[in-house]
Order: C-alpha cells, then structure tokens, then sequence
C-alpha cells in the first residue's frame, strides 16, 4: 500500500458568515486570513460547522472554490463533500477537485441510516471517483449511524487514497481500537479531546474552537506532536474552560458563529432552521468570551 498523503495538526472546521440570507464573501475571505496569520495547519471548508446542511449546491461549490482561491496554497483546504446520496457526494468531490482542493472530508451518510456494506460502497465510490485524499468523518451523534472500525479498516485497505478519519464518535477507547487495527490516520473530532486522542496517536483535530482562538489551539497539537506532553497538557487546560463552556452551549455551529459575531468579524446571521441564540445565551457566552481574551 501507498503511503498515505495525511494532514495533521490544527485543522479548522470555518464558519460560513452570511449577511442576513447571502454568503458574506468578505467575511469569509478576513476569516481566512485570520486563520492563516494564526498558524493553524489546514482548513475545511462546507463541513457542518460552515451549515453545509443548508448551503445550496451553487453556494457549496462557491465557498469551496473561493478558499481555494484566497488560501493560494498556504495550508491545505479539506473541502466538505458529504452527503446521504452517493451520487451527490461523488459529484460534489468531482468539483473539489477540479477547483484545486487539497483533500475531501466526506461524512457517514445520515437520515437514510445504511448498513455497514452500503456505507462501505458509498465511501469506496467517492475514492474511486477522484484522486484527493479521503478523510472519512465518523459522527454517529449527528448522522445517526456509526461507521465501524472493521469498515473503516477495509476501506482503508482497499482504497489508497482514504487516508485519515475524522473521529467524532466521543469515545478514545473506539480510537485506541481503531489504532491497532487499521494504519488510517486518526484526527479528532471533538476539541475537548483531542488532548487524550492524540495521546494515543491521533495527528491533530478538525477543530470548531480554532475559529475562535485558533492559536491556543495550535499550541496544543503543535507540542503533542513535537513530543512536549507538558506543554500539550498546559495548552489543553487554558482551552478547557472555552470548549467544554462554548460548545455545551446550543448545537454547533450556532455558538461558535455567535462568539466570532462578538468578537466583531461577522454577523451571527445563520441559515434556516438553524436561528440565533437568545438574548440569555448572549449574556453567558459573553461572559465566557470575557474570560478568554484575543489571543
């Protein structure tokens, strides 16, 4: 097998500013730089945190395009092309690549909820449909299906190009198992872990808090990854109190747009039937935010 084309350490999941129903191009465009200036090591545009559920397909493939564009080859961008139906995420990691994308993040099909050899058809069809590194991305909670170590070990094996996993099933014990099964690069999933998932191999995280502070979270999966256990671990304690306080909050990505819209770099404008937060949530996340300055 082929060794495997990977992405590793801090990989932000962006945001999608809108004004009022419209992407906010502008917005967008500061907030990658933004990123950049930052330090982080990738970016992933149209995941769900960037409210692909409710992008149109001309507005999906104009987001993608257009990180391409302003990133200019400076991190990689990871562009989202998951979908329930096989056809859609195929054509959607077809444009990924014809754009100049570096990879794709393709999600477990949701609603529809297949079993495991349907999955393994739908995920083996996207590889085979283009030449991009495939990070698969495992969200049980939000798809209502899992997809398997055992699946994920056996497409990882017949397929060269899916090459990592974005896990978010919650659980490092489902990690570490995975680890000793399959050589597919592991990034995390969820912030609040990443600490303990990268203590047992994971390469980095597919990061919501990075849009916020996205160099405190570098910090943390820049010394894992030189071997500075201590530091990680310090990292990993100034960002607790923001990721397990922001993302406990309502369902992402509404309080993380919400924080980045305080902070003063877009509207927290959101798509339909995702709505702003109220007027007591603002209250709490401000007094969050307060507590954790620009970094």
């Amino acid at each position: 097998m082929s060794k495997p084309k990977v992405f590793h350490g801090t990989i932000t999941a962006l945001v999608t500013p809108l004004d009022e129903d419209r992407v906010d191009f502008d917005a967008l465009g500061r907030h990658v730089e933004r990123q950049i200036a930052a330090g982080v090591d990738g970016l992933v545009p149209c995941g769900t945190t960037g409210e692909s559920p409710t992008l149109s397909h001309a507005e999906h493939d104009q987001v993608v395009e257009f990180v391409v564009r302003q990133t200019k080859g400076r991190v990689p961008v990871i562009a989202g092309a998951g979908s329930n139906s096989t056809a859609e995420a195929v054509r959607l990691a077809r444009k990924a690549a014809e754009t100049g994308a570096d990879g794709v993040l393709v999600v477990n099909p949701y609603y529809n909820r297949p079993p495991q050899a349907g999955m393994e058809r739908h995920f083996g069809a996207i590889a085979g449909a283009m030449d991009l590194p495939v990070m698969l991305y495992n969200i049980p909670g939000r798809t209502a299906v899992t997809l398997e170590n055992t699946t994920i070990a056996r497409l990882r094996e017949r397929h060269s190009n899916i090459t990592m996993v974005k896990h978010a099933t919650g659980r490092v014990d489902d990690a570490a198992a995975l680890a000793s099964m399959s050589d597919i690069v592991i990034l995390s999933g969820d912030d609040p872990i990443t600490l303990p998932l990268m203590a047992i191999g994971a390469v980095g995280v597919v990061s919501v808090i990075s849009n916020l502070a996205p160099r405190a979270m570098t910090r943390l999966t820049s010394a894992i990854l030189s071997g500075d256990l201590a530091a990680g671990r310090e990292a990993h304690k100034a960002l607790w109190p923001l990721m397990s306080g922001l993302l406990g909050m309502q369902v992402n990505p509404i309080p993380i747009k919400t924080a980045c819209a305080i902070r003063g770099w877009m509207s927290d404008s959101f798509r339909s039937p995702l709505c702003e937060m109220d007027a007591d949530g603002k209250v709490a996340l401000r007094k969050l935010l307060d507590r954790f300055p620009l970094d």
